[in-house]
């Protein structure tokens, strides 16, 4: 497996706001750990004599018998109904808004315009348009948007036939078209993510960890380019498995972005897909590459809630994975079922919405 975890550095001078690594983001007294320890219902795996198919029992070898895996959950902040959303990120994001628009909150990232476009497949909604899959692709579509310093590199969309372009920083979910059209639906993603500005509410999904640069413009995209273009622009592009210290200098500059140009008083609600990698371009298994990436994600999400008042994580990721496999998962042990969606979504709800 040589190569497989050698990255180069590929954030240019990094500010030095990223986690100060021989200190632990959390230290409290042993008063304090106590007090946390007895007030905390959920603090033990297991104990001898207990019942183990309790359905009222508290601890977690009873609890992961549940067909859906409840955590207990302490939200730092509420979030309200009058509160404008914007969700960035991939197919937790798309589901947010599709559950809060049904209890009548304004989200909008889920902007109507996205209606027109007509999806390349049949029952697929146009807003996986918008998915963003890696912190890269959300700080440059934010930086974009809201940076008046920021340029979008056209030199990084494509021609692929005569009458064909290709975004990279999109998700493939439409169907191709002429430049001008590519250009319209880039102005529309730009103008659809400043309302970003408006929203106290933000809600940031990870996905990936592998990454993919365009050399020739110099920016990193969304998404692994479409294959084609490796047979007709060979050196154009390369792969890279991201580290924790880029990613997190990515979010860094997120929070910052939003400090700058957002809502005056915006909170961030951080989570981490749990659908798996489709494939993977290292030498890994893809189970092992898929538990590499999301561990990397995870743990940045916890570092960067524990680093800002107004950032917090929610354990999506944690739900799907505790949850009973059968019950979850589609048959592709890839995409999350409708009900288990919905029990997300319903705890999401539950806990940050007043």
């Amino acid at each position: 497996m040589v190569g497989t975890f050698v990255n180069e550095p590929t954030v240019a001078n990094p500010p030095d706001t990223g986690p100060r690594l021989w200190e632990s983001p959390y230290i409290a007294t042993a008063a304090d750990a106590m007090k946390n320890y007895s007030g905390n219902a959920t603090r033990t795996w297991y104990k001898d004599g207990a019942e183990p198919n309790d359905p009222a029992g508290k601890y977690a070898f009873q609890r992961l018998r549940e067909t859906w895996f409840t955590p207990r959950i302490n939200p730092k902040f509420k979030l309200h109904r009058d509160d404008r959303f914007y969700a960035i990120g991939s197919c937790f994001a798309r589901g947010l808004e599709h559950s809060l628009a049904k209890h009548n909150v304004a989200v909008e990232s889920a902007a109507p315009e996205f209606a027109n476009f007509q999806p390349a497949k049949r029952g697929v909604s146009a807003l996986g348009f918008t998915n963003k899959y890696n912190t890269y692709s959300m700080l440059n579509e934010l930086r974009w948007a809201l940076d008046p310093d920021a340029e979008f590199p056209l030199e990084s969309i494509v021609p692929l036939t005569k009458t064909t372009w290709y975004d990279p920083h999109t998700n493939p979910t439409l169907s191709l078209a002429g430049l001008e059209e590519t250009l319209e639906r880039r102005a529309l993603i730009k103008a659809v993510t400043k309302r970003i500005t408006t929203c106290r509410a933000v809600v940031v999904t990870l996905g990936l960890a592998e990454v993919w640069r365009d050399v020739h413009a110099d920016v990193f995209v969304n998404c692994t380019p479409i294959p084609s273009l490796f047979k007709t622009q060979p050196n154009r592009y390369e792969f890279h498995l991201t580290g924790f210290t880029e990613n997190w200098v990515n979010l860094e500059a997120i929070h910052e972005l939003l400090s700058r140009h957002g809502h005056p008083d915006f909170h961030i609600v951080v989570t981490v897909s749990p659908v798996p990698l489709m494939n993977t371009f290292s030498t890994m298994d893809i189970v092992v590459a898929n538990t590499w990436a999301k561990s990397l994600l995870r743990a940045l999400a916890q570092e960067w809630a524990s680093a800002h008042p107004n950032v917090d994580y929610f354990p999506s990721y944690e739900i799907v994975q505790n949850s009973d496999r059968a019950t979850v998962w589609e048959h592709d042990r890839r995409h999350v079922k409708g009900a288990g969606v919905q029990h997300i979504m319903d705890l999401f709800l539950r806990n940050y919405l007043e």
